[in-house]
């Protein structure tokens, strides 16, 4: 693989524990200007991690703690719930099943282009979720980490560890009902608040900080005809290569969620978190994050901000 997949390494044990009360934890930080820029997304929060290191402040806070859809950033929590999987292997082979691709297409959802038959580890469908948001590579890990007979059965008990999660870290205004975003009771629920608690938890696993920061991925993959298939997959967040210090996490786009962000910046030791919740546009999204984590780390970069340039006719999400 060009961007090497590590093994699971956990921050100390109280700062993971700590992981779900973060956004209520005072910690100090540089003084911001008065008031946060103005933003078009329905719902946000910045929030100061300090590194991650177990404390924490938030920064501000726009209906931060109203229920809002969050399309693809649903797979924030798919992640997190395969690299919290008991004696985790991140070269475990999946074959691409049919089912996966027949999924996408009756949905129109973003996908990686996984082929039938072809074999990727686990760790390469992390990187075929997180990067051009491939909902057929979330469903290959909900049907592989799931329980039952069928991929109903199994893509359905993987959802219910995802709102177990949420409950152990403290969610309390989250609720899942789907692996990739798309919502099949409308009850695919979270918040600005709920979802800063969901991203300190995925960057205490350096596996997803490794994927999450990737701008671009080429990935070697066994075809079904046995020869060699190579994958390229690029990261649909354009601040990463665009952003001073941008290191993740996940964007996502609903007909009725709206452009939504997870975005998580780094610079001179403080980790700033910026959730977006339906945004005006999808680009308007990329702005308003760079603004709201200039604003938290007192600089003005974002104002000469010239955003990567995705491949012609990639999806946008």
């Amino acid at each position: 693989m060009r961007h090497g997949l590590t093994r699971i390494h956990r921050f100390s044990a109280a700062a993971v524990a700590s992981s779900a009360v973060l956004i209520a934890t005072a910690a100090a930080a540089p003084a911001q200007a008065a008031s946060a820029p103005a933003v078009t997304a329905k719902g946000a929060i910045v929030f100061d991690s300090t590194a991650l290191s177990g404390k924490g402040k938030t920064l501000y806070g726009k209906t931060a703690d109203t229920k809002r859809q969050m399309a693809s950033t649903t797979k924030l929590m798919t992640a997190v719930v395969v690299l919290g999987e008991k004696n985790l292997s991140l070269t475990k082979k999946v074959t691409v099943k049919q089912a996966y691709r027949d999924y996408v297409a009756k949905n129109g959802a973003s996908n990686a282009d996984l082929k039938t038959g072809d074999k990727l580890t686990v760790g390469q469908l992390l990187y075929a979720m997180l990067l051009p948001s491939g909902c057929d590579a979330a469903m290959a890990l909900a049907d592989t980490y799931g329980t039952g007979t069928t991929i109903a059965a199994r893509t359905k008990s993987f959802i219910k560890q995802m709102n177990a999660k949420a409950v152990s870290l403290k969610m309390t205004n989250t609720t899942y009902d789907s692996f990739d975003g798309i919502s099949t009771s409308s009850k695919n629920l979270s918040t600005p608040r709920d979802m800063a608690k969901l991203a300190v938890k995925g960057m205490s696993y350096t596996t997803l900080r490794t994927v999450v920061k990737a701008k671009s991925s080429v990935q070697k993959a066994t075809a079904s005809n046995g020869h060699t298939r190579t994958y390229t997959w690029t990261n649909t967040n354009t601040l990463l290569g665009s952003y001073s210090g941008a290191v993740g996490i996940k964007t996502g786009t609903g007909s009725v969620a709206g452009p939504c962000m997870i975005f998580a910046a780094t610079r001179s030791g403080r980790t700033i978190i910026v959730v977006l919740l339906h945004s005006s546009s999808v680009s308007t999204r990329f702005k308003e994050a760079a603004k709201l984590a200039d604003w938290a780390f007192g600089t003005s970069t974002s104002s000469s901000l010239k955003l990567r340039t995705l491949p012609s006719g990639m999806q946008q999400d």
